[in-house]
């Protein structure tokens, strides 16, 4: 059975983060085929890095996740200093600046590093999620000739460092999570081989989910629009805040916007926006089951495991039309509208009627029946070791 490692910044059962959820899930399906072991950080908060795991070993739902302290916190001032100071001068940055800037990105931890230099022999394969962190960045260059990338890329500023220009040349192979990602790092990188596998992940709802125990929780009579993820801006919802408020000020029925997930950024007070924080799985699945459309405001995302999940549970969603992947999921799928301003996004709440959501729903379930199950991804994987 071949040993294989997985690399990511951190992960755990607290750890809500679609990269981590990605790789635990992964992780889990492949452990019938591979010894395989998740190698990480003990940080369970992505802004600071703080240890919050013991360092070690731990069994999290079948899968082995050896964790490594992080030496040094974020200095979040000091990092938005160098993001600022890289990000206005992309094309003259000097390689030495940008991996200050890596390190002061995190999460910064010599003893994983060390962990691998010693032990690479051990292993036949190491899969690294995500390009973005100093856990790859660091690390995958030691073990270049037999790691796979996994990007989870987009057009953001940082894959416009020049320091990625060699570091992609690196890895052995790639996995990529949609078409759109692929596409887009094919016109970044032209002079690299950027073939790979399109694997996504496969969703699995619970045997039951409860709408009405949902609405009854948490006293919700009204129709409701869901955001499931990381409160931020970066993730769009300061536009999607403005929009709902808005639109609640034209409509005359009554409406919600429940929102599961960690804040990083203040939610207005507004009697139709319900904020509940971070939920248990269970009651994700009853959230999903109780709304009437998935609202999804990120600009930036490489495969929303979000949308799948709705679609699973044949619900309707709502996307940014300025983020590729998330139009390309829908334009797929034909299970959901999307909006690029106030107006389209109003426009698609009012052209969401009962008739409307049921048809894009039962659309989506199909193309999630179709193109996201296991048996499919756990081949393109298994796939690997046949290159």
């Amino acid at each position: 059975m071949p040993r294989v490692a997985f690399v990511i910044q951190r992960c755990g059962l607290e750890v809500n983060g679609g990269a981590e959820v990605l790789c635990l899930k992964i992780a889990q399906h492949m452990s019938e085929y591979w010894d395989l072991e998740i190698l990480t950080t003990c940080a369970l908060d992505y802004v600071t890095w703080e240890n919050y795991y013991p360092p070690g070993i731990e069994e999290v739902l079948g899968v082995k996740i050896r964790r490594f302290r992080v030496e040094q916190q974020r200095n979040i001032s000091e990092f938005n200093r160098l993001s600022e100071k890289i990000n206005s001068r992309l094309e003259t940055a000097s390689i030495e600046e940008q991996e200050a800037w890596m390190r002061s990105q995190g999460p910064w931890t010599p003893d994983l590093i060390s962990y691998v230099e010693q032990h690479q022999q051990e292993y036949d394969v190491f899969i690294f999620f995500t390009y973005l962190y100093a856990t790859t960045y660091f690390v995958l260059p030691l073990v270049a000739e037999k790691s796979y990338l996994e990007p989870l890329a987009h057009d953001e500023w940082t894959i416009y460092m020049s320091i990625w220009n060699s570091f992609f040349k690196k890895p052995r192979g790639f996995i990529f999570n949609t078409v759109e990602e692929q596409r887009f790092l094919k016109t970044r990188f032209p002079d690299v081989d950027l073939e790979g596998a399109i694997a996504g992940m496969a969703v699995e709802p619970p045997e039951t989910s409860s709408a009405s125990q949902f609405r009854q929780q948490h006293k919700i009579n009204e129709p409701f629009l869901l955001y499931v993820g990381r409160i931020d801006p970066s993730k769009g919802c300061e536009e999607l805040f403005n929009y709902f408020i808005s639109l609640r000020k034209q409509e005359p029925g009554s409406r919600k916007l429940v929102l599961l997930g960690k804040p990083t950024m203040p939610v207005p007070k507004h009697p139709d926006i319900i904020a509940l924080g971070f939920v248990d799985e269970q009651t994700k699945w009853d959230a999903l089951a109780a709304c009437d459309v998935l609202v999804m405001p990120s600009p930036y995302e490489s495969l929303s495991i979000v949308l799948l999940e709705a679609w699973a549970v044949g619900k309707p969603v709502l996307v940014n039309g300025k983020c590729d992947v998330l139009l390309g999921q829908c334009q797929r799928s034909q299970g959901g509208l999307w909006y690029n301003n106030i107006h389209e996004f109003q426009l698609a709440i009012e052209t969401m009627n009962h008739r409307v959501r049921r048809l894009l729903g039962a659309q989506g379930k199909s193309f999630v029946e179709v193109n996201y199950v296991w048996p499919e991804i756990q081949k393109l994987y298994l796939g690997l070791f046949s290159n």
